[in-house]
């Protein structure tokens, strides 16, 4: 049963010595200002185009709302920055904003050789194809 507690207290230990881990100079600095730079595609309608009040709205507007309100408690503490696809990363790598909450695919060499941390897919597309099956396409 000793053995079973040590087990237990070793594993919540590194449990919580994991999380402090994930924190860094970017949550402290987003802390220090107050808000979250996000970095949005500005015309990408249904993810993050501005309505008629100038607002912006879609899916990747309320990511950055979600992680707003897990760092604030308040969704309203993000500052957008519209990017298109060449501005993106070097807007992030240089620090100009905080997160990058836009239409990016995730590739090996941009995880290894950019210096981006990709936290996960939100949001998954594919490309597929539709032939006749008098064609005896089996592969593209």
């Amino acid at each position: 049963m000793k053995k079973y507690l040590v087990t237990i207290a070793a594993g919540a230990a590194l449990c919580l010595t994991a999380g402090a881990a994930m924190a860094g100079p970017t949550l402290d600095l987003v802390k220090k200002n107050g808000f979250i730079r996000c970095g949005v595609n500005p015309s990408l309608i249904g993810f993050a185009a501005t309505n008629d009040a100038g607002e912006y709205q879609g899916f990747d507007v309320d990511y950055c709302k979600a992680v707003a309100s897990a760092v604030f408690n308040d969704p309203s503490k993000v500052k957008y920055t519209p990017l298109n696809a060449k501005e993106r990363f070097t807007a992030l790598q240089s620090g100009e904003i905080d997160m990058l909450a836009r239409n990016s695919t995730w590739t090996m060499s941009r995880d290894t050789q950019m210096g981006i941390m990709f936290t996960g897919v939100n949001y998954y597309d594919g490309q597929g194809f539709i032939l006749r099956k008098s064609q005896n396409i089996s592969s593209a």
